[in-house]
C-alpha cells in the first residue's frame, strides 16, 4: 500500500471512531455542563475542556466491541459517556504531573488555569463519570455490575501504577525497550477496559469478550508507541519532553549507538530542539537500526492482535480492527 493510500484510509478510521462517539460525547458535554459550578474560574476551565474535548478512542473502542459481539449501541451510550468521562479525568491528571502546558498548539487545562483547578476539574469529571455509571448500570443483573466495576478498578489501579513507573524514566540517557513496553502495557489497561466492557454489555460470549480485551490491552500498547514517533515531529511536544518529562523512546533507543547519542545530545543540550535542528533528528533517529527493531516489535504486536480478531463473526467489524492495529505503523 503506498503512504498516500495509507494516510487515506487512516483519515477513514478516524473518522468511524468520531462517528462512533459522537452522541456519547455530546451527551458527556450536556451532562457535566448541567452541573452547578460557582467558582467562576473552575466554570470556565470546563467550557475551556469542552471546547476542544474531541476524545474518541475510548468511546469508539466501547462502541466497536459491543457492536462486534452484536450489542446494541444505542442502549450504550450513557455508558460509553461515563466511560468518556473518566478517560478526560485522568487526561486532566496527566497533564499536572506531566506539567503539559500545551497540547497540540493549545493550553492544556494545567496550562491556562494552573495545578489547583486542573486536580478540582479532573475530580469533577471523575465523580461525574462513575455515578453516570453508576446510574446507567443500575438495572443490569448484579453479576454485570460487579464485574464490570471491578474491571475499572483494575483498570485503574494498574494505570495509576504505570504512570507512577513512568515517573522514574525522567532524564533517562538509555532505554530498556522491555521496560517500556512493559509500563506502556500497563497505561493500556483503559483501552482493554473499554473493550472488555463494550463485549460484556453487548452481551458478547466468554471467548468473544477475553479475545476483545486482549486485542484492546496490544491496541492500546500500539497507540502509545506510535505516539513516542510522533512527540519526535512536533517540536512543541518534543521540548516539553526535554523540559518536563523522558525523551521519546525512539530517541532513547537510537542514543543505544554511541555516534548518534553524542549528536543528539548536543541537539537537545540547551533543553530544547531548535526548528532548524528538527530535521537531522528525525534523520538520525529513523536511520538507527535499533529504532528500526522497533518498528519491529511493533509489527509483530500488530499481527498479534489482528489474530484476536478471528473468534468475531462480524466481517465488518473484524476488517475495521484489522485496519485500526495496522493503522498503527502508517509512515514509521
Amino acid at each position: 500500500m503506498n503512504p498516500g493510500t495509507s494516510r487515506k484510509q487512516s483519515k477513514i478510521l478516524v473518522e468511524e471512531l468520531k462517528r462512533r462517539s459522537k452522541k456519547p460525547l455530546e451527551f458527556a458535554k450536556k451532562t457535566i455542563l448541567a452541573e452547578k459550578i460557582e467558582y467562576r474560574q473552575l466554570r470556565e476551565a470546563l467550557e475551556h475542556y469542552i471546547l476542544h474535548w474531541n476524545d474518541f478512542t475510548h468511546s469508539g473502542s466501547f462502541s466497536i466491541a459491543c457492536e462486534g459481539v452484536g450489542g446494541n449501541l444505542t442502549a450504550g451510550t450513557r455508558v460509553q459517556a461515563a466511560i468518556t468521562m473518566i478517560a478526560a479525568a485522568l487526561d486532566i491528571h496527566d497533564d499536572v504531573i506531566d506539567k503539559s502546558e500545551m497540547k497540540h498548539g493549545l493550553p492544556t487545562v494545567f496550562g491556562k488555569f494552573g495545578c489547583d483547578i486542573a486536580l478540582l476539574l479532573g475530580n469533577a469529571f471523575l465523580v461525574e463519570g462513575f455515578s453516570l455509571l453508576a446510574e446507567s448500570t443500575s438495572d443490569l443483573p448484579q453479576e454485570k455490575i460487579e464485574e464490570i466495576r471491578a474491571i475499572l478498578k483494575r483498570a485503574l489501579f494498574e494505570v495509576g501504577n504505570g504512570h507512577a513507573l513512568e515517573l522514574n524514566l525522567r532524564e533517562r540517557t538509555s532505554a530498556n525497550l522491555e521496560e517500556y513496553i512493559g509500563i506502556f502495557r500497563m497505561k493500556a489497561a483503559s483501552i482493554e477496559a473499554d473493550f472488555r466492557i463494550g463485549a460484556i454489555l453487548g452481551n458478547g460470549t466468554r471467548s468473544e469478550i477475553d479475545a476483545m480485551a486482549k486485542y484492546g490491552r496490544i491496541l492500546g500498547t500500539l497507540t502509545q508507541l506510535r505516539e513516542e514517533f510522533i512527540d519526535i515531529f512536533e517540536v512543541e511536544e518534543l521540548n516539553q519532553r526535554i523540559r518536563s518529562e523522558y525523551l521519546p523512546l525512539p530517541i532513547l533507543v537510537a542514543m543505544q549507538d554511541s555516534e548518534s547519542k553524542e549528536r543528539i545530545q548536543e541537539l537537545t543540550s540547551r533543553g530544547r530542539v531548535r526548528n532548524s535542528n528538527v530535521d537531522e533528528l528525525i534523520r538520525i533517529v529513523f536511520k538507527s537500526r535499533s529504532v528500526e527493531k522497533l518498528r519491529g516489535t511493533m509489527e509483530k504486536l500488530v499481527a498479534e492482535s489482528i489474530s484476536f480478531t478471528s473468534t468475531i463473526e462480524r466481517k465488518g467489524i473484524r476488517d475495521l480492527l484489522s485496519h485500526l492495529a495496522s493503522s498503527m505503523l502508517e509512515d514509521l
